[in-house]
C-alpha cells in the first residue's frame, strides 16, 4: 500500500507451488517452453487477483485459444491454494509469441470467473470475457496487456501488471488505482462516474505505474521482494505487510475427488457410460491438474447411478 495515495500494490513469487505444477505435468510429457511461460504468468496473475480481492471461492483465469494451445487455466482458491493446466494440440515453437499459441485468427478470448464457495444450486458464477485484441483489433502479445485491458473495460480500474515465469519461478507485480468510492472490483460492485473520470488521469497512479513498468523480466525472476520494492519505489512511502508463506501462502492443491468424478459421470448419462464400459471394460478419468486417475469398473459405475449427486460436477480440467 502506498501511504496517502489511491494506489495499492502486490508482489507474488511462486517457487515450490509452481515447480509442483510442472513436475506433475512432466509425467505426461511436460509443456513446451513457451507454454510453461504463459501458464506460469497466468498462475502468478490469478494469485495476485485473488489476493487482491480476497474472494470467498475460486478465481479462475482462462485463455481459450484458436491456435495449438486450446485452453490454459489457472485456478486460485480463497486460501491461496492453486492449480493450473493447459491443453496443447499441435507444435509450439521455441519463443512462440502469444498470438501464435492462442490467437492465430484473432478469435481467442480471456475469461475471469468467480465461483463462490457456497454457490447455491441454480446460481451461476460471475464471469467476464474479453477478446485477445485491443481497441483497434490489434493482437495483444502479452498476458499482462490482456488483463490490464480486461480490468479497464470490465472494472474501470487502471492496472499495471508485470509478469514473468520460467522453469523455477512464476512471479508478478500488480499496481492498481483504488476506486474513489465503493469497491469497484472483480466482485461485481458498481463503479461511480467519478471513478470513471479518473481513468488514466491520476498522477500518483501514473507515476507509480511507470516505475513498475521499468521492472525487467530477469529482475522479477531473480531478485527478492525487498530488493525489488527498494529499487522501484525508494522515493515512495510504502507500507509493507507481512508476506503470506507456508500454509497461509500460495501452494499447490487440487480439488478433484472421486465424488466429483462420479457426479461428472452421472451427468454424462447411464447410456453413455455403459457404451464406454462395453468397449473398454472400465471408465478411467484423469485429472489434468494433478494427474490423479479414477478408474470405474462395471460395479463402480452401476453404483454411481444408484447414489444421489453430492457435489457440483468438476471443472473442465477433467475428462
Amino acid at each position: 500500500m502506498f501511504e496517502g495515495l489511491p494506489v495499492r500494490g502486490m508482489l507474488v513469487r511462486l517457487t515450490d507451488a509452481w515447480q509442483d505444477i510442472l513436475h506433475r505435468r512432466e509425467q505426461a510429457g511436460g509443456y513446451p517452453a513457451a507454454v510453461k511461460e504463459l501458464l506460469g504468468e497466468m498462475t502468478a496473475a490469478a494469485t495476485l487477483m485473488q489476493a487482491n480481492i480476497q474472494f470467498d471461492g475460486a478465481l479462475i483465469l482462462q485463455i481459450m485459444g484458436d491456435g495449438p494451445v486450446k485452453l490454459a487455466v489457472a485456478e486460485v482458491q480463497s486460501d491461496l491454494s492453486l492449480r493450473a493446466t493447459a491443453t496443447v494440440a499441435g507444435e509450439v515453437a521455441q519463443g512462440a509469441p502469444l498470438s501464435h499459441m492462442v490467437n492465430v485468427n484473432n478469435d481467442g478470448c480471456c475469461a475471469i470467473t468467480l465461483d463462490p464457495r457456497n454457490r447455491q444450486p441454480g446460481h451461476q458464477p460471475y464471469q467476464g470475457v474479453v477478446p485477445l485484441f485491443g481497441d483497434r483489433r490489434e493482437k495483444l502479445e502479452k498476458l499482462s496487456d490482456i488483463i490490464e485491458h480486461y480490468m479497464l473495460q470490465s472494472e474501470q480500474l487502471d492496472t499495471k501488471l508485470v509478469l514473468a515465469a520460467n522453469d523455477k519461478v512464476a512471479a508478478g507485480l500488480l499496481i492498481q488505482r483504488l476506486p474513489l468510492q465503493g469497491e469497484g472490483n472483480l466482485a461485481g460492485s458498481g463503479v461511480v462516474r467519478r471513478d470513471e473520470d479518473q481513468i488514466g488521469q491520476n498522477e500518483d497512479y501514473n507515476r507509480i505505474a511507470i516505475l513498475a513498468a521499468s521492472l525487467k523480466r530477469e529482475e522479477l525472476l531473480e531478485l527478492d521482494a525487498d530488493t525489488i520494492l527498494r529499487r522501484l519505489f525508494w522515493e515512495e512511502d510504502v507500507r509493507r505487510f507481512d508476506p503470506q508463506l507456508g500454509d497461509e501462502g500460495p501452494r499447490f492443491a487440487c480439488t478433484c475427488s472421486r465424488d466429483r468424478v462420479s457426479n461428472m459421470l452421472r451427468s454424462l448419462g447411464k447410456e453413455e457410460i455403459e457404451s464406454i464400459l462395453a468397449e473398454q471394460g472400465q471408465v478411467e478419468v484423469g485429472c489434468e491438474f494433478c494427474g490423479a486417475k479414477y478408474p470405474f469398473d462395471p460395479v463402480d459405475a452401476a453404483q454411481v447411478f444408484l447414489q444421489p449427486a453430492t457435489q457440483p460436477p468438476p471443472s473442465s480440467g477433467m475428462h
